[in-house]
């Protein structure tokens, strides 16, 4: 098993360390790994929280082991699901010198199936004193790098690879809201930034096993993502989005054969 190595998750995301050092803390460095993790780790449910483990047993997303995890998502680049990602980003962070922390966020599908504010996981960096939403883990469609948080929660516009965001106050939390090239604006999800700590995701965790309960694995829903140069691909069950350039398209795939297909295109980033 490979334990967790900073120069290993560096030259994962195209950082040869051995001839180069480590890289700087600074805005350059955190924009080019926020999108190299996110093109070189996709996003997979299987093996965590949307899928049960073959043994029945409860989904860890707390306690979980560091370096088993390092070797399996990162290492061994078969990705994961938001904590994990999310918890092996902030600790490569906090190994370059970033000041970041944990925060918290709900998806409008996590406030109807759990109705907790602390489900999303995300990261809250700073850098020469400006903080930066920083998010690894979520299958998307999102944003590909960080988004500048300081000065910018009045809906001012941020724009990614033809994609528009804007952060926008509601009451103690923040909006995040995305507009792709051709459509209207729409929620990604709500959150804080009260720095939290791996523990207050417990109630989540609770309450996701109960539900993950009652799942079969051949039931339990499917959703892998990765970034490509200009955009992102996802899949989620048969649904199949794709946004480059800033325009969104999404179909249905109905055959097995081509659903599988994509899916091994996805985990192994092997995407046209």
């Amino acid at each position: 098993m490979t334990v967790y190595d900073t120069d290993t998750y560096l030259r994962r995301l195209g950082h040869d360390s051995g001839r180069a050092g480590w890289p700087a803390p600074d805005l350059t460095t955190l924009v080019r790994l926020h999108k190299r993790h996110m093109e070189t780790v996709p996003f997979s449910s299987t093996g965590s929280l949307a899928v049960p483990t073959a043994s029945g047993e409860p989904v860890e997303l707390v306690d979980f082991d560091e370096d088993a995890t390092f070797d399996a998502v990162v290492a061994a680049g078969h990705g994961g699901g938001c904590v994990q990602m999310t918890r092996l980003f902030l600790r490569l962070l906090r190994d370059l010198g970033y000041e970041a922390d944990l925060i918290a966020g709900t998806t409008a599908e996590g406030t109807a199936e759990y109705g907790v504010d602390v489900e999303h996981m995300l990261i809250l960096a700073r850098v020469d004193g400006v903080r930066w939403l920083v998010d690894v883990g979520y299958a998307g469609p999102s944003f590909l790098e960080p988004l500048r948080l300081d000065g910018a929660t009045d809906g001012r516009e941020q724009v990614q690879y033809g994609c528009r965001y804007r952060l926008v106050e509601d009451g103690d939390g923040v909006l995040l809201e995305r507009r792709p090239r051709l459509g209207r604006w729409s929620l990604v999800f709500r959150f804080t930034s009260k720095v939290r700590e791996p523990r207050e995701w417990h109630a989540f965790q609770d309450l996701a096993n109960v539900k993950l309960a009652a799942l079969s694995e051949e039931s339990a829903p499917q959703l892998y993502s990765r970034a490509v140069a200009d955009g992102q691909v996802v899949l989620k069950g048969r649904r199949h989005l794709t946004v480059r350039a800033g325009v969104d398209k999404a179909r249905t795939i109905v055959g097995d054969d081509e659903l599988h297909a994509l899916r091994d295109a996805i985990l192994g980033g092997t995407l046209a």
